[in-house]
């Protein structure tokens, strides 16, 4: 079977491509468009569809059109209901909604040769649960919990998958929704919602939650499967901050308020769930499993022995949930995620071939891991692009951003270079055999940094730039397996520094998608003060700009 999955209503449009079972394809809109998160979650952009990322995904595979047999929406039109009925307050809901109802006609016209006859709606929680509950290592045996902004009626939807089959066992009815909540509490400290939830969890560690009876008298589990969340009032809590103010302790107890309720009532829910569904495994999808202080809380506290949160945990996940629900559904066998790296890749000729274009000096090196690990051994900030790019908003050591850890000054110095705030961590990436002797309190292994861990006392000095304000860091584990380049740069700067750490952020600049293509790379490095480009087996080095070779 070959089918297509789409993502388009809300945010974060995205395409994903199953061929007999496996992920051959999976990209986000924001890649190919250059617009971060693809376009603004308005019912006025509704109609637009991940047309570069699903062209792209059906010629990687050398498919056309109407070689699919089934093409996915995550939306199901049918379950509509009026914002009144939602208690929801979106005058132009019902736009977004005629734009569902004509998405078939929309992809035909998007991708001709389509048969829009094809295209089959999945409910939008059930296509975020199919992301990780038949992507999941546990062989479509696991309990799944989604929790989101919304999806048609609900916010939230808690099952049990038994033989790749979904049995729904609670699904919380909107208004009440913690991620609408986070995304309200988000605006009210400034930043802009549906994007900057992530700042929120990130200046939670500079605060006390000194709000937190407050919030729990409207936000709660009720014991039943599901919770509450409306009457908040912020500014109760403190004045709105404007964007261009700057954080004070106010909004930082605010946000670890917030935090700290969120993760209440996820361990509820967690709870409840296990008890119904008798499973010892979880896997988590939607907006609020990109948290990943929540997640670790859950990993820690929860009695479920093992949590996975897909990668694109998002609403670009859907893309791939849609394919596996139908998938499943159409008597597909099932292969198991294997990495995230599933987006555009281009060989050593082609990227050689922009470098000449560009007229950009640059070399080759005999190890481009020993070279890179090197500069970082010498302080140089290093622009690493390497293989297929990630699906998911995480730089997994395939479009990242690398720096020496033992530098304090680092975190500042990247997060100038990235033009964000201070207040912002930066992620270590770590060989899987060593992880245990530096970080400890979540899972391992952690290839997805999906997680936060703690750093062991004795390395916090050694370590700073990547030591967030509490003393954790969200790491990610390196399998040499997996990952043998970034294995071998790893170990070669243990090997010059002593150090089996690197610093690991994403590439790219504040309210721009990650660096995707070899183009993107120049510009990325063109723009900013970074040392070192290594694309490929290429290294493109500063201040060689300007003459060809």
């Amino acid at each position: 079977m070959r089918i297509l999955g789409i993502n388009a209503l809300y945010h974060d449009p995205a395409a994903a491509l199953l061929v007999d079972g496996r992920i051959s394809a999976a990209a986000e809109e924001e890649r190919f468009s250059r617009r971060k998160h693809g376009k603004r979650p308005v019912p006025f952009a509704a109609w637009e569809l991940p047309e570069l990322a699903a062209a792209w995904c059906l010629d990687s595979a050398g498919l056309r059109p109407e070689d699919l047999d089934a093409i996915t929406y995550s939306f199901d039109p049918s379950l509509h209901l009026a914002p009144a009925e939602l208690g929801v307050f979106d005058p132009w809901d019902e736009l977004r909604h005629r734009y569902a109802v004509t998405a078939p006609d929309f992809l035909a016209t998007a991708l001709p040769g389509l048969d829009p006859s094809k295209v089959r709606f999945v409910p939008h929680h059930v296509a975020h649960a199919a992301s990780a509950g038949l992507a999941a290592p546990f062989g479509g045996d696991c309990a799944v919990l989604v929790l989101d902004g919304r999806g048609e009626q609900h916010s939230h939807l808690a099952g049990v998958y038994s033989g790749g089959n979904l049995q729904t066992l609670y699904s919380q009815q909107l208004p009440h929704s913690l991620g609408l909540l986070y995304e309200d509490g988000t605006q009210h400290l400034g930043f802009l919602r549906s994007s900057d939830e992530y700042k929120v969890m990130a200046l939670a560690s500079y605060g006390k939650p000194r709000h937190l009876d407050y919030l729990r008298q409207h936000v709660h589990a009720t014991g039943d499967g599901g919770f509450r969340t409306v009457g908040v009032e912020w500014d109760v809590l403190t004045k709105k901050r404007e964007p261009a103010q700057p954080w004070g302790p106010e909004h930082a107890d605010l946000a670890a308020s917030l935090q700290a309720v969120l993760e209440e009532v996820l361990h509820d829910l967690a709870t409840w769930l296990y008890e119904q569904s008798g499973s010892r495994n979880l896997a988590l999808a939607g907006g609020v499993a990109l948290n990943c202080v929540a997640n670790t809380k859950l990993w820690r506290d929860s009695p479920f022995e093992q949590v996975w949160v897909q990668p694109a945990a998002g609403d670009a996940g859907t893309a791939l949930g849609g394919a596996l629900s139908a998938a499943q559904d159409l008597g597909d066998p099932m292969a198991p995620f294997t990495g995230a790296d599933l987006g555009r890749g281009w060989s050593d000729d082609e990227i050689e071939q922009v470098l000449r274009t560009a007229r950009l000096p640059f070399d080759r090196p005999a190890d481009i891991a020993q070279d890179v690990a090197t500069a970082l051994a010498d302080d140089s900030i290093v622009a690493w692009v390497q293989g297929r790019s990630e699906y998911g908003p995480r730089a997994l050591g395939h479009r990242s951003l690398m720096a020496h850890p033992g530098r304090e000054a680092n975190l500042q110095r990247l997060n100038d270079v990235k033009g964000r705030e201070q207040f912002r961590p930066v992620a270590p990436m770590v060989l899987a055999s060593r992880a245990s002797e530096l970080f400890s309190g979540g899972p391992m292994p952690s290839p997805y940094m999906l997680f936060v861990h703690d750093v062991a006392p004795e390395w916090q000095q050694r370590i700073p730039a990547v030591v967030h304000v509490d003393g954790t860091a969200r790491i990610q584990t390196v399998d040499p397996a997996d990952e043998p380049l970034v294995a071998r740069m790893l170990q070669s700067f243990e090997q010059q520094t002593g150090l089996p750490v690197v610093v690991n952020t994403s590439l790219n600049t504040a309210g721009r998608p990650m660096v995707d293509s070899p183009m993107d790379a120049l510009e990325c490095f063109g723009s900013t003060p970074v040392d070192l480009l290594a694309i490929g087996p290429f290294a493109v080095r500063r201040p060689a700009l300007g003459s060809g070779r």
